[in-house]
C-alpha cells in the first residue's frame, strides 16, 4: 500500500511539471502546490528524491526543481564481456554506447530506459542506463561450483558477467563441474551477487553431449514438441488422397528432381526444366507445408515459437515434428506431395517473360546428391552420366545452361558474392570432432541457389505489385560512415569506391570484389567489404536487397524449416483462391509486423546457437593440437591483437604481448599491428605460420603465438 501510495505521489510531482504554466520552483512551493500535509512531508520527500535518481525530474542551478530537459529513450541491452554494452533503439540504426560505469546493474536483454549524454561531435552517441524497464535474462546456463553451505554457477553467456549465488536449499544436489539451469530469483546490487535457484542439472561438463545441450539450453531453444502438437502432427501426416489433389494444377507427369546434400531429411524444394525453342521452362515446387500446418493451430503457434529450424554441428532442431518435416512434406522420390509451383518463362538472355503461381501435386523422378549432379555437370566420369537417366542428365545440363545465364544477368545488376567457406565438422560416435574442413560449394549447389533466387524474386514482385500484405526478405544499404571508411582503407591499395550522396549502388562492391580476386588483399578487402553491410531481416515493406542488387525479395523456398516461408504460403494460397478479402488482408496487416520482427529475432538466436558450438568443436579439436604448426592468414587485426584463420576455417588469436621482437601499436585507420622500432606491419590477408599455444573450453577461444622461426625469416636472419 505504501508503494502505492509513494507512486501516485510522483505522479503527482511529474503531471504539474507538465502543465504550461509551470515554472521552476523551490520544495516547500511545490508542497504548498500539492496540498502536502506535514504528516506527509516524508514520502513527499522520498517522491522527489526517487524522481531525481530516475531522471525524471531534476535541481536546477538555482536549487529550483525542473522537468528533466536530458533526452530519454527505450531500448534493448546487448552487454558485452567487457562490462560495457550498446542499446538498440528501435527505427533508429545508430545504437547508443553504455560505459561499464553507466550500466547500473542492467544486464545483457533488459529493456532500459537511457539517458543520453553530451558527446563531442561526430563520435559515437552515448548514454547511461537510468531504468530497467524489463529484465531480459530469467534464466542462465552455466557451470556449478560448491562451497560448503551453498555454491556458486559460473554462466556459459560471459555478457552476464557475474557469478551467481546459490543457497543450499537451491542446488538440486548439483556437484562441483555439473552444468546447470539456474532461475534467477534476484538480481542483485553494487553490494550484492544475484542469486537464483537452480531447475535442471543437464550432466557433467565432461559427458558427451553436454555441451551442445548447455549451448542449446542457454538459447532457450525447444528441444521437444508438446504431445498435443505431436499427436496434430500424426493425424495430419496422412497420404495424398485423390480428394486432396483436386482443385489442384497435376504436374505428376512433368519430369522433376530434388538436389540436396547426402544427408539431408527435408527435402522442400524440386526443380523441373523444358525447352521451347529459346525459351526455358523452369518450375520451382515447393512443399505445401500450409496444408498440414493450419493457422492457429497448436502445430502453428509451435513453428512460431521456433522460427526456424538450426542446423548444429551434432543434430537438427526441427521447425516442424518428423512426421511433416521428414515424412509427409518432404518431397520424396516416387510419392506424390501437395506443392506451390512457381512456373517460369525465362529467355536465353536470363529474363523472365511470364509467369505463374499455382497450387499443385507433384511426384519427383529422382533425388539427386549435389555431389552426384556436380560430377556430370563437370564430366568428371562418364560412369556418373551412365548412372543417370538419359533425359534426366539433358534436364541437368539445360538446368546448368539456364543458372549461368540467371548468374551472369545478376552479376550484371551488381549482386554481390562474397566467396567465404562454412566450415563443416565430422564427429564420432561419442561427439569429438575427427576432421573440420571448408564446406564446398560446386556447380550442383550454385545451380539450386539460382533458381531458389529467381523464385523468390517472382513471388516478391508479384506480391508487391498486388499490394497485399506480405513479408519481405530486405537488406538495407550499408551506412554511409562505414562505406567512407571503407573507401579511405582501400585507396592505400589503390582502389576506390564512387557513392552518390552519401550511397553507394551494391555494383560497386561487387566491382571491388571483382578487382581483388587473387591479389594478396582478396581476403583482407573481402571481409571489411562484408563487415560494412547490414544485416538482412524480414519486414513488412519492400524496401529492397542490397546485397542481391534488386527491389523484391521475399524467402518462399524453405517452408518446412522457416516460418516466414510458411506464412507467405498462406498468403499466397489465399490469393489464388480469392479469399483475400477486407477482413482476411487487415488480419494480415495486424499481425504481420509481429511475425516479421519475431523471426529475424529467432533467426539471428539460431544463427548465434550455430556459431557457438562451431567454435566449441574448433576449440576441443585444436585443444588436442596443443604445440602443432600451422600456417594461415591474419583475419582481423584489433588492439589486443591479430587474428589468424588456417585453411580449415579455425581461427585463433595472437594476442598482442605475445607478438614477439618488438612493442607493436594499433594503426586502427590502416587495420595494422605495426612495431614501434622495427616498424614490422602485421595487416589483414597476411599470410602467416602460427603455433597453437591454448584453448579455452570455457570460452571457446584458441591462442596462437608467433614461432621463433617465423620471426627470424621475417627479420631476413
Amino acid at each position: 500500500m505504501e508503494s502505492q501510495q509513494l507512486e501516485v505521489k510522483k505522479q503527482m510531482i511529474c503531471d504539474l511539471m507538465q502543465e504550461k504554466s509551470y515554472v521552476p520552483m523551490r520544495e516547500r512551493d511545490l508542497a504548498v502546490l500539492l496540498q502536502v500535509k506535514s504528516e506527509d512531508r516524508g514520502a513527499f520527500k522520498q517522491a522527489l528524491t526517487e524522481l531525481l535518481s530516475e531522471n525524471r525530474i531534476q535541481i536546477n542551478r538555482r536549487g529550483r526543481y525542473q522537468r528533466a530537459d536530458e533526452k530519454l529513450v527505450t531500448g534493448t541491452l546487448t552487454a558485452h564481456a567487457k562490462g560495457f554494452g550498446f542499446v538498440e533503439i528501435e527505427g533508429q540504426t545508430e545504437d547508443i554506447y553504455i560505459a561499464a560505469e553507466g550500466m547500473n546493474g542492467a544486464f545483457h536483454g533488459d529493456t532500459v530506459e537511457v539517458k543520453i549524454l553530451p558527446g563531442l561531435r561526430g563520435k559515437r552517441t552515448q548514454g547511461e542506463v537510468v531504468r530497467i524497464l524489463a529484465r531480459g535474462t530469467t534464466k542462465l546456463v552455466g557451470t556449478y561450483e560448491s562451497s560448503r553451505h551453498y555454491g556458486f554457477v559460473i554462466p556459459d553467456n560471459d555478457r552476464f558477467g557475474t557469478d551467481i549465488f546459490i543457497a543450499g536449499e537451491h542446488t538440486k544436489g548439483a556437484v562441483d563441474g555439473h552444468k546447470v539451469v539456474v532461475e534467477l530469483t534476484d538480481y542483485g546490487n553494487d553490494r550484492r551477487r544475484p542469486e537464483g535457484k537452480i531447475t535442471q542439472i543437464i550432466g557433467h561438463r565432461n559427458d558427451p553431449g553436454v555441451d551442445i545441450m548447455s549451448i542449446v539450453l542457454g538459447h532457450a531453444l525447444p528441444v521437444e514438441f508438446p504431445e498435443k502438437v505431436m499427436n496434430q502432427a500424426e493425424r495430419a501426416a496422412k497420404p495424398v488422397s485423390e480428394a486432396d489433389c483436386a482443385g489442384r494444377c497435376d504436374l505428376r507427369g512433368l519430369r522433376m528432381v530434388t538436389i540436396d546434400g547426402e544427408d539431408a531429411k527435408d527435402l522442400d524444394d524440386a526443380v523441373s526444366l523444358t525447352r521451347d525453342g529459346v525459351y526455358y521452362r523452369l518450375g520451382v515446387h515447393i512443399a505445401d507445408v500450409s496444408n498440414y500446418v493450419q493457422e492457429n493451430s497448436a502445430l502453428d503457434h509451435e513453428a512460431k515459437k521456433r522460427g526456424t529450424s538450426v542446423y548444429l554441428v551434432d543434430r537438427v532442431i526441427p521447425m516442424l515434428p518428423h512426421a511433416l518435416s521428414n515424412g509427409i512434406c518432404s518431397l520424396n522420390a516416387g510419392e506424390d506431395r501437395l506443392a506451390l509451383s512457381c512456373l517460369m518463362t525465362i529467355d536465353e538472355k536470363g529474363e523472365l517473360t511470364d509467369y505463374e503461381i499455382v497450387e499443385s501435386v507433384i511426384c519427383v523422378d529422382r533425388r539427386l546428391s549435389y555431389t552426384g549432379v556436380a560430377a556430370i555437370l563437370q564430366e568428371r566420369t562418364e560412369e556418373a552420366k551412365a548412372s543417370e537417366d538419359a533425359q534426366i542428365v539433358s534436364m541437368l545440363l539445360d538446368m546448368a545452361a539456364l543458372a549461368k545465364r540467371l548468374r551472369q544477368k545478376r552479376k550484371k545488376r551488381g549482386s554481390i558474392d562474397f566467396d567465404f567457406p562454412e566450415t563443416k565438422i565430422l564427429l564420432d560416435e561419442k561427439g569429438h570432432p575427427t576432421e573440420i574442413k571448408p564446406y564446398e560449394r560446386n556447380a550442383a549447389t550454385d545451380l539450386i541457389e539460382e533458381f531458389m533466387l529467381i523464385a523468390n524474386e517472382t513471388v516478391a514482385q508479384h506480391f508487391y505489385w498486388q499490394e497485399l500484405p506480405f513479408v519481405y526478405r530486405t537488406h538495407e544499404t550499408p551506412d554511409a560512415d562505414k562505406i567512407m571508411r571503407l573507401g579511405t582503407f582501400i585507396r592505400n591499395y589503390g582502389y576506390s569506391l564512387k557513392m552518390s550522396r552519401e550511397e553507394i549502388h551494391p555494383k560497386e562492391i561487387q566491382k571491388l570484389i571483382a578487382k581483388v580476386a587473387g591479389t594478396p588483399e582478396e581476403t583482407m578487402i573481402g571481409r571489411l567489404a562484408l563487415r560494412s553491410m547490414k544485416q538482412a531481416k524480414y519486414t513488412t515493406e519492400c524496401s529492397g536487397h542490397f546485397g542481391l542488387a534488386c527491389k523484391y525479395y521475399c524467402h518462399f523456398t524453405s517452408p518446412i524449416r522457416r516460418y516466414p516461408d510458411l506464412q507467405i504460403h498462406r498468403i499466397i494460397k489465399e490469393s489464388l483462391r480469392g479469399r483475400l478479402q477486407e477482413d482476411r488482408i487487415a488480419h494480415y496487416h495486424e499481425i504481420l509486423p509481429g511475425v516479421a520482427s519475431e523471426c529475424s529475432r529467432l533467426e539471428r538466436r539460431a544463427d548465434e546457437a550455430e556459431r557457438e558450438t562451431d567454435k566449441l568443436k574448433k576449440a576441443e579439436y585444436m585443444s588436442e593440437r596443443l604445440g602443432k604448426i600451422y600456417e594461415g592468414v591474419i583475419s582481423g587485426v584489433t588492439g589486443w591483437g591479430i587474428y589468424v584463420e588456417l585453411p580449415n576455417t579455425i581461427e585463433g588469436l595472437v594476442h598482442v604481448s605475445k607478438l614477439p621482437g618488438d612493442y607493436f601499436y594499433y594503426n586502427e585507420s590502416t587495420y595494422e599491428m605495426i612495431g614501434e622500432r622495427s616498424g614490422q606491419v602485421y595487416k589483414l590477408g597476411q599470410t602467416i605460420r602460427v603455433q597453437v599455444s591454448g584453448v579455452d573450453m570455457a570460452a571457446r577461444t584458441i591462442d596462437f603465438d608467433i614461432p621463433w622461426e617465423e620471426c627470424e625469416e621475417r627479420d631476413g636472419t
